[in-house]
């Protein structure tokens, strides 16, 4: 089953590459205190029974990570506070605050047989994959028989 197929988005890559590019250039270096919206990367990974998605969140604990359940999505939620209190950055290379990480569950998943647990950083959320009435089928096109036709502009036959 191609789970992945529906769960990954393309554009969610070029958009957090765009963001960033933009967001470090033009962020006012006296402004170190605004909070800024990070992206927590992640894993799927398909079993025979489940989806087991991983989001790297380092140096976060798990109080201040959200998971919930909501009309077949998981949203994945938090804020990765800012350490204010040692005085003055002449450096800041790591990322700070609020994200948000949305997945379409398959049809029909009960909010309690989604199970989350994490260990140093990395969060794992499992959930039952789409039984197999769900799963994508690919349907033949019917039509009439293909007819002889010219040959495409620069092709000849020999």
């Amino acid at each position: 089953m191609a789970l992945t197929q529906f769960l990954y988005d393309p554009f969610t890559e070029f958009d957090r590459l765009f963001d960033e590019a933009f967001t470090s250039r033009f962020r006012p270096d006296s402004d170190e205190s605004r909070p800024t919206t990070i992206r927590p990367k992640m894993d799927l990974v398909e079993t025979k029974d489940n989806v087991m998605a991983r989001f790297e969140l380092p140096g976060m604990d798990q109080r201040d990570v959200n998971v919930e359940v909501r009309n077949d999505r998981l949203t994945i939620s938090g804020e990765k506070k800012i350490q204010t209190d040692e005085g003055r950055f002449v450096v800041r290379e790591r990322s700070f605050g609020r994200f948000a990480r949305n997945l379409q569950l398959p049809e029909g998943t009960k909010p309690e047989s989604v199970q989350a647990q994490m260990q140093k950083g990395v969060l794992e959320v499992t959930f039952p994959k789409a039984p197999p009435e769900q799963e994508t089928k690919t349907i033949p096109i019917q039509g009439s028989k293909p007819t002889q036709s010219t040959p495409p502009i620069g092709h000849s036959k020999k």
